[in-house]
């Protein structure tokens, strides 16, 4: 009767396969025992109370248009318009800082994302090679801020019946 001997690459990995198996069954087992899981009884569910978001006040920093200006034609080619909407556009998904004042040297509010809409309350005012409008989000009057008019579109709402 002749045996066969089964090739040496094949019981290396089957012996690698097995090994890693039981490394694996020991590791899942330390994770778990060392949880602190309960085995058996009741359990308590812990949770956060996270409070309601509140309004906050406008930054000293800010300037809040006070009157608007008589709007120069030749100024406002793009038709963006006190009391108009516009878009963020342009910006390659990047957003767009809305400033405290009109001004690439001046603070940064926050940065309004791409397609993010605005209410158009002030402009334009020249500054640093831009014409700038002062927007603020329609659903937070709390987000304003002074936006460079290159990175905008007009939005043209049509009323719900």
């Amino acid at each position: 009767m002749q045996t066969r001997k089964m090739p040496l690459g094949i019981l290396i990995a089957i012996g690698g396969g097995l090994g890693a198996l039981g490394f694996a069954t020991l590791v899942a087992a330390f994770i778990f025992l060392r949880s602190g899981a309960p085995v058996g009884g009741e359990t308590t569910a812990v949770y956060t109370l996270i409070p309601a978001p509140t309004s906050t006040s406008l930054p000293a920093v800010l300037q809040v248009p006070t009157s608007t200006p008589t709007i120069d034609p030749l100024l406002n080619p793009t038709g963006i318009r006190v009391g108009g909407y516009v878009q963020v556009s342009g910006t390659g998904g990047e957003g767009l800082r809305l400033r405290a004042k009109p001004g690439t040297g001046s603070p940064v509010m926050f940065l309004a994302m791409e397609e993010e809409v605005f209410q158009v309350l002030d402009g334009p005012v020249p500054a640093d090679g831009y014409v700038w409008w002062f927007l603020q989000a329609p659903y937070d009057k709390n987000r304003s801020g002074w936006a460079a008019a290159d990175f905008l579109r007009i939005v043209e709402l049509t009323p719900q019946p």
